[in-house]
């Protein structure tokens, strides 16, 4: 037990903005003991392990629609849901370092569905986007053992209704993930030889074929026409590429996702 006096003097401390570390060198007590005369049996504020009255499945918590949607899309593209201790997990989205706005806007994307701190880790060639929250696993409920592809992909009726109403953020999300804007270079014959033109197109490869019917039935929700075929990637499982060529419909995706940056 700690006298009044300690208490008290912590609180002087942390008032004049010294760090918990450092008044507990100080006083000679624990920094849980510290939080715990602050916060009682609360966590401290900036904490992100539980947030429950956040959680859109919990406590029917509110999210940025938008952001959801669009997180949605890395997520069942690149993204993953681990586990740290004590029920805390942590979402992980993987940003390749050749497009550092898609990092930027992964984290800003994170904290507007679910208030928690952002962080990134460098990996070779990537960086992960990660937070951590007892919750992800309510806010992404296609979370499972292995890979997407060897199990089944639905969306919740809650989770469906964020993506009709904002399916084009959700797009953008799958194509920032598994997808890509090209330029398609054609040759074609003409009576003064052989001429060259490109063309740009989007492409997108994954494979779970429920994450590539989820993508489509996107594109038709927005009457964009694609073309989709199955590429076979022995050992492995085979891969759906979907296609989008037609000079309209490649309009109509650059005016909500464009070329990455």
């Amino acid at each position: 037990m700690h006298s009044r006096e300690i208490v008290d003097e912590t609180l002087r401390l942390k008032a004049l903005g010294m760090t918990d570390h450092a008044i507990a060198a100080q006083c000679s007590v624990s920094v849980q003991a510290l939080r715990h005369w602050r916060y009682g049996t609360r966590r401290a504020p900036h904490t992100t392990a539980d947030r429950s009255f956040y959680c859109p499945v919990c406590a029917n918590g509110d999210v940025d629609p938008a952001a959801y949607s669009y997180l949605l899309g890395l997520y069942l593209g690149d993204g993953y849901i681990g586990h740290i201790r004590n029920g805390v997990d942590y979402l992980s989205i993987a940003c390749s370092d050749t497009w550092p706005g898609l990092i930027e806007e992964c984290a800003e994307a994170i904290p507007k569905v679910f208030p928690v701190k952002v962080f990134r880790v460098r990996r070779k060639g990537c960086t992960e986007v990660k937070g951590a929250s007892k919750h992800w696993r309510c806010v992404f409920p296609q979370n499972g053992r292995g890979m997407k592809h060897s199990r089944p992909i639905v969306l919740d009726p809650w989770q469906q209704q964020i993506v009709d109403d904002h399916t084009p953020s959700f797009v953008r999300g799958l194509i920032h993930s598994d997808g890509c804007r090209v330029s398609n270079r054609v040759r074609k014959k003409t009576g003064e030889g052989w001429k060259y033109y490109e063309y740009p197109r989007y492409f997108f490869s994954n494979t779970s074929q429920e994450i590539s019917d989820l993508l489509t039935n996107g594109l038709d929700r927005l009457g964009i026409a694609w073309k989709r075929r199955v590429e076979e990637k022995p050992p492995h499982h085979d891969a759906f590429i979907v296609s989008v060529a037609q000079k309209a419909a490649v309009a109509r995706m650059d005016e909500f996702v464009g070329p990455k940056y």
